[in-house]
């Protein structure tokens, strides 16, 4: 299929910072685009993934000021990879601090897999202070969402990667890979916890293209946020990310004077869509576009064509 939107060309902060947010967490962040204009805050995923320059090409720099964070333990915020007081309502709580530091009332909250999970749980409770919502890859962090990539569901789709995945642990431990993975990320030998995630990862970023994409995968196994990312997730997994099971569609009707729309691909095996139906029936107001040819990251073009509207569109520019 053919898109028209892609990503802005590349731009760089006009301001950037570390905020203390007590319990020993400094927060980076980042501001870019046009002072004074649509203010948008831009959730990364993971948990622990950290934020990347082609993030802040998701918007006009014309017409918004973006605000890029790292989240607690994550790129170049510190401690890195650390788990204490580390979870979903700090990370609720520390948007609230930058909400506030960038003088908004209200702005824009964006995010994509562990990032919509964020976004719900931030405007279902501060509803007031979120004017639209864009979502990408539903993540609900149900039981069921937690067990498709660690225990059955996407290892029918990736019968190899999934061996290579749970090889990793001994065949007594497999019974429970998500705690054994734990155990591992904290272990205090840093080339066990480097093993482990090297194992974790690759197998997680195999499941969120639609075409292969090797190099992708390896910079996520191996690159420099590679224990940062697995310990994180792996942190939040075990703890269901802090949330109670289907707390974010028992909690929908919080959401239902806020505009949203969820850009979902259709093949994506990391988030797949059940969860983004589940959401807009739960949550009907809320528009969703189930890209044909989408897998799960937003560089794949339907996926970015999509997103790339819904920032156009709530900025008031034609799509």
């Amino acid at each position: 299929m053919r898109y028209e939107r892609t990503l802005y060309p590349p731009i760089e902060p006009y301001e950037t910072g570390m905020l203390d947010v007590g319990d020993g967490h400094v927060i980076y962040w980042e501001r870019c685009g046009s002072p004074g204009a649509k203010p948008v805050v831009f959730l990364h995923g993971g948990p622990g993934a950290g934020c990347s320059a082609k993030q802040r090409q998701q918007f006009d720099p014309d017409l918004y000021d973006i605000l890029l964070f790292d989240q607690r333990g994550c790129g170049r915020s510190t401690p890195l990879a650390c788990l204490e007081n580390n979870t979903t309502w700090d990370i609720v709580a520390d948007m609230e601090r930058l909400r506030e530091l960038c003088g908004h009332r209200k702005w824009q909250v964006f995010g994509g897999s562990w990032g919509s999970t964020l976004g719900l749980a931030y405007a279902q409770t501060h509803p007031d202070r979120v004017s639209e919502l864009i979502l990408r890859g539903i993540f609900l962090s149900r039981q069921s969402e937690l067990d498709w990539l660690t225990k059955f569901g996407a290892s029918e789709f990736y019968p190899d990667g999934w061996d290579a995945f749970a090889g990793a642990i001994p065949e007594a431990e497999r019974t429970d890979l998500m705690s054994a993975y734990h155990r591992r990320l904290t272990d205090d030998d840093a080339g066990v916890q480097e093993a482990a995630a090297a194992a974790w990862n690759r197998w997680e970023c195999q499941t969120l293209t639609l075409q292969p994409d090797e190099a992708m995968v390896e910079e996520c196994a191996t690159g420099a946020n590679s224990v940062a990312n697995a310990r994180i997730e792996a942190h939040y997994f075990l703890h269901s990310c802090f949330l109670e099971e289907s707390q974010l569609l028992k909690n929908a009707e919080r959401l239902k004077d806020i505009p949203c729309v969820i850009v979902q691909g259709r093949h994506d095996c990391c988030t797949p869509p059940a969860a983004a139906w589940a959401l807009k029936q739960a949550w009907p107001e809320a528009e969703l576009q189930i890209v044909a040819d989408g897998g799960h990251l937003f560089t794949e073009p339907g996926i970015t064509d999509g997103l790339i509207c819904a920032s156009d569109r709530f900025a008031g520019k034609n799509c």
